[in-house]
């Protein structure tokens, strides 16, 4: 679907010189080769991949994740609409983004949810090479097809356990079988020739699951899948303790006893993970070493939480609300497709204009200024161990997982 198409469909009735009326080929002429300044920190760290948590919502109660007695959430009001949602993306894909994730809650629960991944698929015709989603997969099995088919390009799986007993106690809800249904889908889906990239995200705590470790790496011995290890972190409601935590070579070392072959293999710049192969694996393996060894160096990482706004450290609790500053354009009211184009053309904020020239202009410039400064003022790296052990923060469910 082109630019054109997307306002069709949407009805958005946007001014001559908006972004959306300009042909894709004009808008590409526009674009700067030097990466986004406002996405670029002070420690020249440029920043191409944005997670965005659709929904607050979930329909699993994961121990790591989500408080026992769940959290309170937020006004339907005071979280992103899907126009706001495709807007804000738009924005941050025309400064250099080339990488989105929709993640949650749960995003699959969100009921325009394929639309939402059919809009964003759009803006691969801008520079967007990759749009992923981070799932627990109970309600995206009759959905996964029509998703690929849209545009989504990865899909990262949350699943602690292979154990439906187990997965019972960690998730507080049933659901196993549907999972594993999905991950059948999913297999299908590549063998027909789709390009999917496929990870399962195991978080690993001490005492419920770390007796997995050697059957979850072994279902990459078959499967073109990375099975990706998690250090347990803590996050307000959790019940996080260090005790509960295995480290990174802790996992690494139960895996070498058994396969002494495994190997460390390069990772792309800004990858999360640590990723080693077995000789012999059609998979891989990675590892998360967030808490034991920080990959902040090359972070290229920002976040937008559902109710619109900004995280630049997954572990910082500094946050500036995005969305309050588009819907002053709107009487403070959310925007929906029929009201979008009261926001300014996208390219009355071009890369070149420097950040203290942009405070009077429209909300696409004023969304860049508060973008850089936040960027700017992102830290060399996050806390270390003991003080995140100490520091106030949202529930891991209220920030996108």
């Amino acid at each position: 679907m082109d630019v054109e198409a997307l306002v069709r469909k949407n009805d958005i009735r946007a001014p001559s010189n908006s972004a959306f009326n300009l042909p894709v080929q004009e808008k590409a002429t526009q674009k700067s080769t030097k990466f986004s300044p406002f996405l670029t920190d002070t420690f020249s760290r440029q920043h191409n991949y944005l997670r965005i948590s659709v929904t607050e919502r979930c329909n699993l109660r994961c121990v790591y994740c989500m408080p026992e007695e769940g959290v309170a959430l937020s006004p339907p009001s005071h979280n992103l609409t899907t126009a706001e949602i495709v807007y804000l993306s738009r924005l941050f894909v025309e400064q250099g983004v080339t990488k989105i994730r929709l993640t949650g809650g749960e995003p699959t629960v969100r009921k325009d949810i394929v639309d939402l991944i059919q809009q964003i698929g759009a803006l691969q015709s801008l520079g967007l090479k990759e749009l992923c989603i981070t799932t627990n997969g109970i309600a995206l099995h009759r959905k996964l097809e029509v998703m690929v088919r849209a545009g989504l390009t990865n899909i990262n799986l949350s699943l602690d356990t292979l154990d439906p007993f187990q997965y019972t106690l960690m998730t507080r809800r049933n659901g196993f079988e549907t999972v594993m249904k999905v991950i059948d889908k999913i297999f299908s889906l590549k063998r027909e020739g789709f390009r999917i990239k496929f990870k399962i995200n195991c978080v690993v705590m001490r005492g419920l699951n770390d007796r997995e470790i050697i059957p979850f790496t072994e279902l990459a011995k078959d499967k073109d899948v990375e099975i990706r290890f998690i250090e347990y972190m803590p996050f307000d409601g959790n019940k996080w303790a260090r005790g509960k935590m295995i480290t990174y070579m802790e996992m690494l070392g139960q895996i070498r006893e058994k396969y002494p072959g495994i190997q460390r293999v390069a990772n792309e710049r800004g990858d999360t993970s640590k990723t080693y192969n077995i000789p012999g694996f059609v998979g891989k393996l990675g590892f998360i070493t967030s808490m034991t060894e920080n990959f902040c160096s090359t972070c290229n990482r920002l976040r937008i939480t559902s109710d619109g706004n900004l995280k630049v450290c997954l572990f910082g609790n500094n946050e500036v609300s995005l969305r309050d500053i588009m819907r002053e354009y709107n009487e403070g009211k959310p925007i929906e497709a029929d009201s979008l184009h009261k926001l300014v053309a996208l390219r009355d904020s071009p890369v070149s204009t420097s950040i203290t020239e942009l405070s009077t202009r429209g909300p696409g410039s004023r969304l860049l200024e508060v973008i850089g400064l936040a960027v700017r003022r992102k830290a060399e790296k996050h806390a270390d161990l003991g003080d995140l052990e100490k520091m106030e923060n949202r529930p891991m469910i209220l920030i996108g997982g």
